[in-house]
């Protein structure tokens, strides 16, 4: 059992030594730490929303590589490799792992569009971090534009093609505990996004009983509904992964609502 928090993505790519240097490639380039600054400038300081910055940015890297990671382990096939994008296993890793870093960094421009923005705003970065990581020309310009998808793919009228990139979105929408909603909500404002944020507790992710992936969203009060109904199923449902994940909303320790798979 995984609870999803900021300190999951490290224990992940900490057992992989390319992951790993991909990751520590990105968080140091001073370019993405200042986007994640400014995302929070435009979100939270000028819009009042709540945080798109450098802490969601972790936990929903963290999120996407734990749901990649259960998929594998279930027997299912990465995009990437099914489609011959990549040959090595390990270098699919790098898209949701990179995808979910950089979903947000839209928001450094505006919020309006910033899945769409955010895509086009990486290339460069994604192509500067790939040569210090990746030699083949080739594959890294294809790994790039995974992970624009990848990125592009988090907007709600996208639909997502691959595996990976549905990590991206799925994990984006996992972020979700102690208030931090994905659907933008005033901070200090009373409505049912700020209710239903603050109702959420913990998001728990375990290996499925029928299927790869169960998701757990712990709550105190029934407000808490509409961050699932509103926000992640959504997600899931333009990704490949609906056929993957049950979600289960929990209030006090019973089940209120069950989500699975149509078969």
């Amino acid at each position: 059992m995984v609870v999803i928090n900021a300190g999951l993505v490290k224990k992940i790519v900490n057992d992989k030594p390319l992951l790993k240097k991909a990751y520590e490639v990105l968080v140091n380039d001073p370019e993405v730490q200042t986007l994640w600054e400014m995302s929070n400038i435009m979100a939270v300081k000028r819009l009042k929303y709540n945080d798109h910055g450098p802490v969601h940015a972790q936990i929903a890297a963290g999120a996407a590589l734990y749901l990649y990671q259960l998929l594998l382990n279930s027997g299912i096939k990465s995009t990437l490799i099914r489609d011959k994008v990549v040959d090595d296993p390990e270098y699919a890793w790098i898209v949701p792992l990179y995808g979910a870093l950089l979903h947000d960094i839209g928001n450094s421009i505006h919020r309006d569009l910033h899945e769409k923005i955010g895509a086009l705003l990486a290339k460069p970065i994604i192509d500067r971090a790939l040569e210090k990581i990746i030699d083949d020309q080739r594959t890294r310009i294809m790994l790039r534009q995974e992970i624009m998808h990848s990125i592009f793919c988090t907007a709600y009228d996208a639909v997502c093609l691959t595996i990976e990139a549905g990590c991206v979105g799925v994990g984006d929408g996992l972020d979700m505990a102690e208030g931090r909603a994905r659907v933008p909500y005033r901070l200090g404002g009373i409505s049912i996004h700020s209710v239903s944020a603050l109702s959420i507790k913990k998001v728990e992710v375990v290996p499925g009983e029928k299927v790869p992936i169960k998701i757990m969203v712990h709550m105190n009060e029934r407000a808490g509904i509409f961050q699932v109904d509103e926000v992640l199923m959504p997600k899931i449902k333009t990704t490949p992964l609906k056929d993957y994940v049950e979600v289960y909303a929990i209030i006090n320790g019973e089940p209120l609502k069950t989500y699975t798979p149509k078969q």
